[in-house]
């Protein structure tokens, strides 16, 4: 079974998530090959990258020992499935999220490659017994699924196929730690594996108090971020029971435990997030942030240099 020693990582598919990985790759020391079905869009991807190091080098935020010139070095170009698979120990696969494309993928990239290199997909939604149904040798296949984006956000998830060995999680976690990122290990598949169910929870009680009239959107958001985030950015909600009673989680749940039930039932339904009366949340956010790609993209860049400040603060700390 390949290990991270071995020095080459192929990328399938060069959108936004493909290349974040191609950063994340390179920036551990490995070489990376950016594959591309339309004629071009790889050769495109490897130069935004080459800006994007620089610019990282320059705001003293690049990942890794290595410059970005010696990171650049790293990365290539393919417009050939065979050529960027030749040599890889790793692919990872960053496609459109259609079921039947990633199958298709998976498929041809099980024909190209021996048997000891590890198949991953970046599906945020899609359940690997789905994603790898075609495949023949099920036991290296995995998904590995990255925080939008996934430079700044660490955390990866890794989910099983139920065939995949313990070997093939233990190097890609051995591989994603290797480069920078915090590798969790879900014991099983599930629908949304775990970050997206945490997110969902918190999406559709956010979304049921602001439709009630409880909140407004603006302070339903602060609820987060200058609330529950603050303590969220570096212990999780396990960890913060256990901290919040004098005697540990034990003791927090003796105290707290029945007025946790008494709200949580209390939740209503899952609301219909495209009903009528959704609309009025959808318009007092766009008068918060218009919904116009200039306004949007103004947010995101905002985002992404908070994410990066804040990744940067984790680490001296």
């Amino acid at each position: 079974m390949s290990s991270p020693s071995k020095s080459t990582v192929a990328v399938i598919g060069s959108g936004l998530i493909g290349r974040s990985w191609a950063m994340v790759f390179v920036s551990g020391g490995y070489s990376v090959k950016i594959y591309d079905n339309q004629q071009g869009q790889a050769a495109m991807a490897v130069q935004d990258i080459r800006k994007q190091l620089l610019q990282l080098e320059e705001g003293e935020m690049l990942r890794g020992s290595l410059t970005a010139a010696q990171q650049f070095s790293l990365l290539s170009s393919c417009d050939d499935l065979a050529l960027a698979l030749d040599g890889a120990f790793f692919v990872q696969e960053c496609v459109f999220e259609q079921l039947q494309v990633k199958q298709s993928v998976f498929q041809e990239l099980e024909k190209l490659v021996g048997t000891d290199v590890i198949l991953s997909s970046s599906t945020s939604c899609l359940v690997p017994s789905d994603v790898f149904a075609k495949v023949q040798n099920k036991t290296r296949c995995l998904v590995s699924h990255p925080v939008n984006p996934p430079y700044y956000v660490k955390l990866v998830e890794l989910v099983p196929h139920p065939d995949t060995t313990v070997t093939v999680m233990d190097h890609t976690h051995a591989l994603m730690t290797k480069v920078g990122q915090v590798p969790v290990k879900l014991r099983k598949e599930i629908d949304g594996f775990a970050l997206n169910r945490v997110q969902a929870a918190i999406i559709a009680e956010s979304w049921r108090l602001v439709q009630d009239g409880i909140i407004s959107v603006k302070d339903i958001d602060l609820v987060m971020s200058e609330g529950l985030g603050m303590r969220y950015a570096f212990i999780g909600p396990m960890e913060t029971m256990h901290l919040n009673a004098p005697e540990g989680l034990e003791d927090y749940m003796k105290r707290y435990g029945e007025g946790i039930q008494r709200v949580l039932s209390s939740f209503g339904p899952v609301p219909n997030f495209n009903a009528e009366e959704s609309k009025s949340i959808i318009s007092e956010m766009c008068e918060l942030i218009p919904s116009d790609q200039q306004h949007l993209m103004a947010r995101k860049d905002r985002r992404d240099q908070l994410l990066m400040n804040l990744s940067k603060l984790k680490k001296d700390l």
